[in-house]
This record gives structure tokens, sequence and C-alpha cells, in this order.
């Protein structure tokens, strides 16, 4: 083997110093990038369960933010309906006020006109009595008692009226 190159004891020398830093290298190197190495593995595996995790309670909130947003939507209409209910009360209030104002106008001017009616009938009757005494005083050429006549011809126009009234 001297032939080849191989020394013996140098071989034996090599393959100690080899064996040495090898071991060396498994105590000093290895283990801590193998450590190193279970550590990335393991914050890679805690980070997926993070993900998934916040992926889980990202949906359960956008859930309940579907069910937040229906029921915000649901009160909306709600109060829409109710905001249409109120004007349509209202403008049913407002008619029958204006119904009730008109009608209360309708009866003023009825009254209105029939009280201008009577003191119309009164100034008449008060016109016919002054002309009634003023013509008897002509045909009869002397002066008579006017409130006398006044009472009787009212009393006269008083039956008249009642006699209309009844027929």
């Amino acid at each position: 083997m001297d032939k080849l190159g191989f020394h013996w004891p140098s071989l034996v020398v090599y393959l100690v110093n080899f064996s040495i830093l090898l071991g060396v290298l498994y105590a000093v190197g290895y283990k801590p990038i193998l450590r190193m190495l279970d550590q990335r593995s393991q914050r890679i595996r805690e980070s997926l369960e993070q993900a998934e995790r916040i992926q889980k309670e990202s949906a359960e909130r956008q859930a309940a933010m579907q069910i937040q947003l229906q029921e915000a939507r649901r009160e909306g209409q709600a109060l829409i309906e109710q905001a249409r209910q109120a004007a349509e009360q209202y403008r049913e209030d407002e008619r029958e006020k204006a119904r009730a104002q008109a009608s209360a106008f309708v009866e003023r001017a009825r009254a209105d006109i029939q009280r201008e009616r009577d003191n119309a009938i009164e100034e008449v009757r008060s016109q016919f009595a002054d002309l009634a005494i003023t013509a008897a005083e002509r045909v009869i050429r002397r002066s008579l008692d006017r409130d006398a006549h006044k009472e009787l011809i009212d009393q006269v126009l008083e039956e008249s009226s009642q006699f209309r009234r009844e027929s």
C-alpha cells in the first residue's frame, strides 16, 4: 500500500481527525441548525394556524356584519313605512281639517245669509208698516196712533208668515 500512497498511520490520523471534526461540527453546527429549522417549522405551523383562526374569525365577523346589515335594512324599511304612514295620516288629518273648516265656513255663510235675510225682512216689515200707516193716514186724512197700528201690522205680518210656514 505504500506504493499506492497510503500510509496507514497517516490514514488513521486522518480518520481520527475527520471523526473529531465531524463530532465537533455535529455538536456545534448540526444540532443548532436542526433546532433552528425545528423552530422555523414551528413558527410556520403557528402562523398557518393563526391565519386559519383569523380567517375563521373574519368569516364569522362578516356573517355577523351581514346579519346586522340585514337587520339595519329591515329597521330602515320599517322606519320608511312608519314615515309613509305618518305622512298619510298627516295628509288625511289635514284633509279632515280642511273639510271641517270648509263646513264651518259654509255654516257661517248660511248663518250670515239667514241673518241678512232676517234683517232684510225686518227692514221690509218696518218700511211696510210705515208705508201702511202713511197710506192709512192719507186715506183717513187724519193722524193715527203710529205705535198701535205698527203693533197691529206686525201682528198681521207674523200671522201671515206663520201661515206660510205651515203650508
